[in-house]
């Protein structure tokens, strides 16, 4: 059961951008070699943007993590390859899918939607996306799956894909074309989106419990 994410944001200096994402591209064997990180995401969101995402199970496996060869390298090296300090958020994974085994096609591709409650709409809306989950589930081309919560009120929803045309896909079918049509009602404005490339992906196997919360 995933209830436990990191969102960090890069932003590298012009002349480390090569560098930069050589080190996110290459750093999936130290990833891998951590038990309890069961998935974390290096990606691209612009030309010199980037960012990661993972999940975790429990607060002690995030704490892991980020005391970890991967975070730590980061942070010693960030005054040599980034603008500013990353920029490390703790956020809570109300629901998620993730698939039974790693899968077996590259994952080349992501979708980062974020969007605020209206005053007063936040259980509404941390119901409507534990309520997407068994949609999402059933769409083959979204790998992983993820609904978010920051501790400020700010809410997201993180996936990834195969290919563009997968993507395309999500971003077409309910569960984007539903939140959109509650933006009015539920939300503060229109969710902000991000397309992202995937530069680099570590799955771990599905845990086999199913409930709220769960892969």
């Amino acid at each position: 059961m995933l209830r436990h994410g990191l969102m960090a944001r890069l932003k590298a200096q012009s002349s480390q951008v090569a560098e930069t994402e050589h080190f996110l591209k290459t750093a999936v064997p130290q990833v891998q070699a951590e038990p309890d990180t069961s998935a974390w995401f290096s990606l691209r969101f612009g030309r010199g943007e980037y960012g990661i995402f993972d999940a975790f199970a429990t607060e002690e496996a995030r704490s892991a993590h980020l005391e970890g060869e991967v975070a730590t390298t980061l942070l010693e090296r960030a005054p040599l390859l980034l603008d500013k300090s990353p920029e490390i958020e703790r956020v809570d994974i109300l629901a998620s899918k993730m698939p039974p085994e790693p899968p077996a096609v590259p994952i080349t591709c992501g979708l980062l939607l974020t969007f605020r409650a209206r005053k007063g709409s936040e259980g509404k809306v941390e119901q409507y996306l534990r309520d997407a989950q068994p949609i999402v589930q059933d769409e083959a081309g979204t790998i992983a799956w993820f609904a978010l919560r920051w501790p400020e009120g700010r809410y997201g929803i993180f996936d990834v894909f195969p290919d563009h045309g997968a993507r395309f896909a999500h971003i077409t079918g309910h569960v984007p074309r539903e939140l959109a049509r509650h933006a009015l009602t539920l939300l503060g404005g229109m969710p902000a989106m991000d397309m992202l490339d995937v530069l680099a992906a570590h799955v771990a196997k599905r845990p086999t419990q199913v409930g709220l919360g769960v892969d």
